[in-house]
């Protein structure tokens, strides 16, 4: 630990980036408007299915590039050859009420680790800070199975596949009972939680939208954050480290569809990402 504590404070950069202390920068925003559609996509049963062109309300180009990333796109994982997984660009009514463009996702059954993630890629600068928000609705069905899970969003850090990094995940998950709760987790390894907050207070929508929004600080001290609200209500506010072992980040998904509660269906919209918290949400920090 003290060596550690030594490292840290001759090489600052490698563990703990320092706060934003200037007004959060919009980077990116899209409600799938315009010209935004789908992309070529590979064969076969694990494959990149790229979302592209501009949105037209937003002026904002996907794919999503934030952090120096490239090549994001929805990852179609153990789809059981084209019978498990659907993602599609739909006109439904949205949060306000009105038409509007959104991303469909849906999981029929799982065979394996059947998923379809957006993953924002080959990060670059991957110890910044980052804000992230979107409008979200998901089926009741799913939401209550006994002693069962979906994932929402996540990221990982460089290293952890071999188990030197670091994972932030958010998850609905369900009791014995079938009654859902949010769980929000930091981790070595999925079985191995460093630190994990169960939410049992804030009720999880059903069949309605709702606000979701994720906000971390990168660092491996005790100054990072990682933040989830659901609806404007704190779901989880983690203070401590965000990473291990200096790493940053390698990869971000966005939006997620995994998990045993099947079937289960979603509905995203109104996609927002910041350099930190914005002020019009979050006021004067």
């Amino acid at each position: 630990m003290k060596l550690f504590l030594a490292a840290c404070l001759f090489t600052l950069s490698a563990c703990a980036a320092p706060a934003d202390s200037g007004p959060a920068n919009l980077l990116f925003a899209s409600g799938f408007e315009g010209e935004v559609h789908f992309g070529p996509r590979d064969i076969g049963d694990s494959y990149y299915e790229p979302i592209v062109g501009m949105d037209s309300e937003t002026g904002f180009q996907w794919p999503i590039k934030v952090l120096g990333a490239s090549e994001s796109a929805l990852h179609v994982i153990d789809h059981d050859n084209y019978t498990a997984l659907k993602n599609a660009l739909q006109t439904v009514i949205g949060h306000n009420g009105t038409p509007t463009r959104v991303l469909y996702n849906a999981q029929s059954h799982n065979t394996d680790v059947t998923q379809s993630p957006y993953e924002i890629l080959n990060i670059r600068q991957g110890r910044s800070d980052l804000y992230v928000r979107y409008w979200m609705k998901m089926d009741s069905a799913s939401l209550h199975q006994s002693d069962a899970w979906r994932a929402l969003f996540e990221y990982k850090t460089r290293g952890y596949a071999a188990g030197n990094g670091f994972r932030l995940i958010s998850y609905v998950y369900t009791d014995l009972k079938g009654h859902p709760y949010w769980h929000w987790q930091g981790d070595a390894t999925p079985e191995s939680p460093i630190w994990e907050i169960d939410n049992f207070d804030i009720p999880v929508p059903e069949n309605e939208w709702f606000l979701t929004e994720y906000y971390w600080h990168w660092s491996e001290g005790e100054d990072g954050r990682a933040l989830w609200r659901i609806n404007g209500q704190v779901v989880g506010d983690h203070h401590g480290p965000t990473t291990r072992n200096g790493q940053p980040i390698d990869f971000i998904i966005l939006t997620q569809i995994y998990g045993d509660a099947n079937p289960k269906h979603q509905w995203i919209d109104d996609v927002e990402i910041w350099s930190g918290l914005p002020e019009k949400y979050f006021g004067a920090q």
